[in-house]
């Protein structure tokens, strides 16, 4: 393989196409984070490696790490809600709180099972630090909805869970902390049959064993937790329960419960410690967006804050967008403009002022040639041309309608042609 006409595993080129649909999507998220008060903030591509390892995030064998000359141990970022949570503990004080940030990155995460993952990612996201309410919980979750719909999405769930669920379940299962360890990777490999095979052989109470048998099931609608409450007895799980409920109720006053379901077998990243919440499209098995609070993770930089949030994952949601036929019409030039040399100068000063008229406007290359113009324009679907003809005149060709009409120049530019 010639290295240099080719992209490293997990990495992509986006062409013209693709990186207008992509900009498109990212301004329609950020109309939306913007609205709901959110404000943008930065991280550096790179930070020192203890940003990162050991703060509950990923396993450092999935991080990109190199020595700096200085013989510091650095790592490409690969997860946005340490980097903002040591932002927030640096530069912020508590007279600041609550603070709303949102942003748009790359992280950079190595998948040793490729299986079509990309290893460096687009994310946009928001993060709500400083308070720890129901209202704040609902209030991202609302955001995340309204972002999708922002990109025209329409079919799609946003499933939530709350991890004291699942601790208070462990607790009242009376599992050991590595029996603890191995059922909740279990849980997150989805692979429920192991879970259950681990809780039948033990002594944890009836209920607790009937429980994981029905993990798998305990995913729909309200339901869910009438069955949850069924199903336990520990007052952490039903507390946990409780907050749910509460949430759901504040999402139908947002009047987006249809698009929320429940999943008490969610778990996530070790970071976290209430509310839990993902989301899927339909015709997609993957995620488009995780989220949940994690108010303890301030903690490791030296503030005690607490905090929610979450990110979308651009790349898949730009897949659910073509899976449900979602056409996101980004920028483009409309117009091809042409000059004869004696129209030049007057061409060039007429189409920087259509442009700041709100108008796209490409120079054509090919000269006073008519056809080949036109067979350009048609191949980027621009719907005509501007031929200065001179100083004075102006043809204006309607590729659309295939009409032609020659008007003064003066009139282009009153917008009377």
């Amino acid at each position: 393989m010639d290295a240099k006409l080719h992209t490293p595993e997990g990495v992509k080129d986006y062409l013209p196409y693709e990186a207008a649909f992509k900009t498109e999507i990212e301004r329609n998220i950020e109309t939306v984070f913007y609205r709901y008060g959110f404000l943008p903030v930065s991280s550096p591509t790179f930070e020192y490696m203890e940003v990162f390892d050991g703060n509950g995030g990923l396993n450092p064998k999935q991080m990109y790490k190199f020595i700096d000359r200085d013989s510091s141990l650095l790592a490409l970022r690969a997860d946005m809600t340490p980097a903002i949570a040591r932002i927030a503990a640096t530069a912020y004080e508590e007279k600041d709180i609550p603070l709303r940030f949102y942003y748009f990155e790359n992280v950079f995460r190595y998948n040793e099972h490729y299986q079509g993952k990309l290893r460096e990612s687009n994310q946009a996201g928001v993060e709500l630090i400083g308070i720890n309410s129901d209202d704040a919980d609902a209030e991202v979750i609302a955001v995340s909805v309204n972002s999708l719909l922002g990109c025209g999405l329409k079919d799609f769930k946003i499933c939530i869970g709350q991890v004291q669920f699942f601790y208070g379940v462990l607790e009242e299962g009376g599992f050991d902390k590595e029996i603890c360890k191995k059922i909740r990777q279990h849980i997150i490999e989805k692979d429920y049959i192991a879970a259950q095979k681990i809780t039948e052989n033990s002594n944890a109470p009836d209920n607790i064993k009937i429980l994981f048998k029905e993990f798998p099931l305990l995913i729909g609608g309200k339901k869910v937790i009438e069955r949850g409450r069924e199903l336990v007895n520990s007052k952490k799980a039903l507390d946990a329960l409780d907050t749910l409920e509460n949430i759901y109720k504040i999402l139908s006053e947002y009047k987006i419960d249809k698009f929320i379901s429940f999943d008490l077998s969610t778990v996530g990243l070790y970071y976290y410690t209430g509310i839990i919440f993902r989301g899927y499209a339909n015709g997609t098995g993957f995620s488009i967006l995780n989220g949940g609070r994690y108010d303890k993770l301030l903690q490791n930089y030296g503030a005690d804050y607490p905090a929610v949030g979450f990110a979308i994952k651009i790349n898949n949601l730009i897949m659910a967008l073509e899976k449900q036929n979602v056409i996101v019409h980004g920028e483009k030039p409309d117009t091809l403009l042409m000059y004869t040399k004696d129209g030049r100068s007057t061409a060039l000063n007429a189409s920087d002022e259509l442009r700041s008229q709100g108008l796209n406007i490409e120079n054509s290359l090919f000269g006073d040639d008519l056809d080949k113009n036109k067979r350009y324009a048609k191949s980027k679907c621009m719907g005509g041309i501007l031929y200065f003809l001179n100083s004075e005149d102006v043809r204006i060709i309607n590729l659309e309608k295939d009409t032609v009409s020659d008007v003064k120049i003066s009139e282009l530019l009153k917008g009377e042609a």
